[in-house]
């Protein structure tokens, strides 16, 4: 599998438009992401291209126009985030990450029980469906 390139700031810009509104247009993304900036239609052109070439977006024609929607959802994306920043950053330990994590204060450790919880729950759950599903074998 080729390693996916990242996002630049507007192209997550671009991508979190299209994850909140759906498929769009280049003008009404343009329209919606310039609110901070001035951008030519050019611009969004280039970037919802690039967007393609990497795979987070797909477009379909209507008439003449192009309408772009996200081919990723938002949860895939930020979990290939963070196993590119365990590669590269953490010698592939999750451990490492999340004490780094812990100590400069992104999550804290009240955080870190909650999710331990709800693993532990999902997996009873996971369980639980599992010997269900045996026994109708």
């Amino acid at each position: 599998m080729a390693q996916q390139k990242g996002l630049g700031e507007l192209e997550q810009q671009v991508m979190e438009f299209l994850w909140s509104n759906g498929p769009a247009t280049g003008d009404v993304v343009r329209t919606a992401v310039s609110k901070d900036r001035s951008l030519t239609d050019s611009t969004i052109r280039t970037v919802l291209r690039r967007l393609e070439a990497k795979q987070f977006v797909t477009h379909e024609m209507d008439g003449r126009q192009f309408i772009y929607s996200s081919s990723r959802e938002p949860r895939k994306v930020a979990a290939e985030a963070v196993r590119s920043a365990l590669r590269n950053f953490c010698q592939g330990s999750l451990e490492e990450l999340l004490t780094g994590m812990v100590d400069h204060r992104v999550v804290d450790s009240t955080e870190l029980r909650r999710l331990a919880e709800k693993i532990e729950t999902l997996e009873k759950a996971r369980n639980a469906s599992g010997k269900t599903s045996r026994r109708k074998s």
